[in-house]
């Protein structure tokens, strides 16, 4: 769609046609814009009086990862576009305005506006947050985004956040995850005992259940901990963030598959008061450009990891599959979980509940068509045909 008939569709028009007379932003001064060319339409009434507002976003990640990081810049640089220039939001990484792990609370308490983050941060909270990232054996990205877009996820989810004061947006996913990094090779749930392995969410709790003494670190925190022994193992995202943070120095065995994070999704969070008063106009111009940096995250993941993963082994590092018993154990580990969970906590049932049964039609449908296909093709590729 053209940019102008998409703006002309969602009332952003009535930005670019305000005259040259404007209400000044809340909180802040703006100066008048300019007069618009003779040329321009007869300003309707009620595009009269939209702001010119200017909003802070706090990441949870550092800008060194530029796709998880780059999710949040997009959605700013595309709802400048949309609205002329009228809403413009600031993206801080990571611990220059707010904590990393605290960026929830400056949203509820409207120290920031918006932020960008996982939901699985804020386990300890709720352990419902953990759903709007990711859950062991969980949806994949694509699940995700059915799920949350044409199923009963963002209707729920929206239910959920109201009660702190917040309006959720996927705004990003990784696709299935690698699983992490250990400094020794894991032959079998054995291994796993005492290990110390950063790991956050219901992750962390499955690992805990197999013997492991899990860790929560932000990323910026992984390698020096890696390093120096304070940890064994650790997990991040995939073979482009990873190599980034430079994890294959300090640890060569690199696991597949990540079945804790098996499509995370990142998320905008808003702080629900501001979104309520902000004007419908900019709303449509933040919910498109939430959805575009959902695409547009997992699109540059898909594009970057491929050539990622042969710089690693490359590099020395060892990928290693999993082995069954640690899966096995670690799937029934995490029933276990939900069913606990479920039984006491009835905001993480309402979403598991509804996660599962949609869980269970997809994988049915994508093993059919899809799966067949991908095991086919991936022997013909291992064969070199």
């Amino acid at each position: 769609m053209q940019r102008r008939e998409f703006i002309k569709k969602t009332g952003l028009g009535l930005v670019a046609a305000a005259g040259a007379t404007t209400v000044p932003a809340i909180g802040q001064s703006s100066s008048p814009p300019a007069a618009q060319p003779t040329a321009q339409p007869a300003v309707p009434p009620q595009g009269q009086g939209l702001p010119t507002l200017k909003w802070r976003l706090a990441s949870s990640f550092p800008k060194s990862l530029d796709t998880i990081y780059g999710g949040a810049e997009v959605l700013a640089k595309r709802i400048a576009e949309l609205t002329e220039g009228r809403f413009e939001i600031r993206v801080f990484a990571g611990g220059e305005i707010v904590p990393p792990f605290g960026v929830l609370d400056a949203v509820q308490q409207n120290t920031v506006e918006c932020c960008h983050t996982c939901g699985y941060y804020f386990h300890g909270k709720n352990k419902a947050f953990s759903i709007d990232t990711a859950i062991p054996f969980g949806l994949n990205a694509r699940q995700m985004n059915g799920w949350y877009y044409y199923g009963e996820g963002l209707t729920l989810t929206r239910e959920f956040f109201a009660k702190y004061s917040v309006v959720n947006f996927p705004g990003g996913n990784t696709g299935t995850q690698m699983g992490g990094w250990f400094r020794k090779e894991v032959k079998s749930l054995e291994d796993l005992k005492g290990l110390k392995m950063r790991i956050p969410g219901f992750g962390a709790e499955v690992f805990s259940a197999l013997g492991a003494v899990p860790q929560a670190l932000p990323g910026g925190e992984i390698y020096p901990a890696l390093e120096r022994g304070a940890i064994d193992a650790a997990e991040w995202v995939g073979p482009y963030d990873d190599e980034k943070l430079g994890f294959y120095k300090v640890a060569k065995f690199y696991y597949y598959p990540g079945w804790w994070e098996t499509g995370p999704q990142i998320s905008f969070y808003v702080n629900k008061e501001q979104w309520e008063k902000l004007p419908k106009p900019y709303q449509a111009a933040f919910e498109t450009a939430a959805i575009e940096a959902n695409l547009r995250m997992m699109a540059a993941y898909d594009a970057k990891n491929p050539p990622a993963i042969q710089r690693l082994v490359q590099n020395g590092t060892q990928l290693k599959r999993y082995p069954d018993d640690v899966l096995k154990a670690a799937y029934d580990a995490a029933q276990k979980l939900y069913a606990e969970e479920s039984a006491k906590n009835p905001d993480f049932k309402k979403l598991y509940d509804s996660l599962r049964a949609f869980q269970q039609i997809s994988d049915i449908w994508m093993s059919l068509p899809e799966g067949a296909l991908a095991n086919f093709m991936q022997a013909q590729m291992r064969a070199k045909k």
